[in-house]
């Protein structure tokens, strides 16, 4: 794992491999940095996951409300859209390198899925209700055999999936018209509340005890996040990273931002809680477009990585070992196992609390990046996973070709 001097002995890299593409990298960190924007809200809130549910239902009454509404809105799914088209374009990458290197496909990737869907369980376990890893580990593998089938094939499925997908929003925005309006319920508070109160232990029992809870999003963003894959293998196979791609970028761009963006942040202000799954799974998607387009065609401009780009690089390097580390900090930071600090700030100071730990876990992991990412290739949780996968790999019998 460790960076070693170039050895003459050793083949230099393959001509006919393509560069390294900057803007995915930087992408990629743009993603990670982003969920932790959604997510935070829900590590500094004393009661966790329960306690953000129950505040993105209330009204906002004073400036600070307003200013938490304004700053969820604008991350509330657009990074998390990012992610999954993210991921969809990894899959399209390692199905060209197999192609080149005459490797079946999907070969050996029903063992990667495998080894990813178990970090998300532990993830979720040990630090995080709200991983996402077990989800994608899914998808992924659906997706990596649809990827065997031809363009027109791929097609009907991606559109098969986000016909599916909105059916269902739908379905619940149909639900919310024919509804009769009522007094909101009020949530009961946790008692006990593991997150303020509780040891780690009981937490790890508490999201085990809560899985069906927990886990309900990934399995109802199943269709979505199968065509959000699928879209990003048309997209990187379309030369969204390319020169050619110019006409492609300004399309997203113009939809993304131009029109999509102004929807979000309207029906997410205006609308409160009840429209927060429309806005999250339907809206935002498109939004993460424009941000991959806008990004896509910086670097073709510009294809040198100044100061942030290249902090935003090393995050992406090692996507997974930040994902993870960073929910791990901010829950040490917040939960009462740790530090405890969620419970011991006001509610009128929950913003700018809420902001300094946010920046606080974004200078902690691009420091953990970067000093990683100068003695090793990669991140320890990246390197985990290969090297597990290589292990078990020399371990199967040999597929013939």
């Amino acid at each position: 794992m460790t960076r070693t001097v170039a050895d003459p002995r050793v083949p230099g890299p393959n001509p006919s491999r393509p560069p390294r593409l900057a803007a995915l990298d930087v992408l990629r960190g743009i993603a990670i940095l982003g969920t932790l924007g959604t997510n935070v809200w829900i590590l500094t809130d004393p009661e966790g996951l329960s306690g953000y549910l129950r505040r993105i239902s209330i009204s906002p009454t004073d400036g600070w409300m307003w200013a938490e509404k304004v700053l969820q809105q604008l991350a509330q799914g657009k990074f998390l859209g990012l992610l999954t088209v993210m991921f969809g374009i990894g899959l399209a990458i390692q199905q060209s390198s197999a192609r080149r290197a005459g490797r079946p496909w999907p070969g050996g990737y029903p063992l990667r899925a495998g080894l990813l869907f178990l970090d998300g369980l532990l993830n979720f376990l040990l630090i995080a209700e709200f991983d996402v890893l077990m989800g994608y580990a899914a998808t992924g593998l659906v997706v990596a055999f649809l990827l065997t089938r031809s363009e027109r094939a791929q097609g009907r499925w991606l559109y098969t999936m986000l016909g599916v997908h909105l059916t269902a929003i739908a379905l619940y925005a149909g639900s919310l018209l024919l509804a009769q309006p009522s007094a909101p319920r009020e949530r009961a508070p946790l008692s006990p509340n593991p997150y303020a109160d509780g040891s780690f232990w009981d937490l790890v029992l508490f999201r085990a005890e809560n899985a069906l809870v927990f886990r309900v999003e990934a399995i109802v963003i199943l269709p979505l996040s199968i065509a959000l894959f699928l879209l990003g293998a048309r997209l990187f196979h379309a030369g969204v990273f390319r020169p050619e791609g110019a006409r492609l970028r300004r399309r997203l761009v113009l939809v993304g931002f131009g029109v999509a963006a102004p929807i979000d942040l309207l029906a997410g202000l205006a609308g409160g809680g009840d429209l927060v799954l429309i806005t999250r799974y339907l809206v935002a998607p498109v939004v993460s477009l424009g941000i991959l387009a806008l990004v896509a065609e910086f670097y073709v401009r510009r294809p040198r990585t100044g100061f942030a780009g290249r902090r935003l690089t090393e995050i992406g390097r090692a996507a997974l070992s930040c994902y993870i580390l960073q929910n791990l900090v901010a829950s040490i930071l917040c939960y009462g196992w740790g530090f405890g600090l969620a419970a011991r700030f006001a509610p009128e100071a929950r913003v700018p609390f809420t902001v300094a730990i946010y920046l606080t876990v974004c200078a902690v992991i691009a420091l953990f990046a970067h000093l990683w990412l100068r003695r090793f290739e990669r991140g320890p949780v990246e390197w985990l996973w290969h090297s597990s996968y290589r292990l078990l790999n020399r371990a199967q019998p040999a597929t013939p070709r």
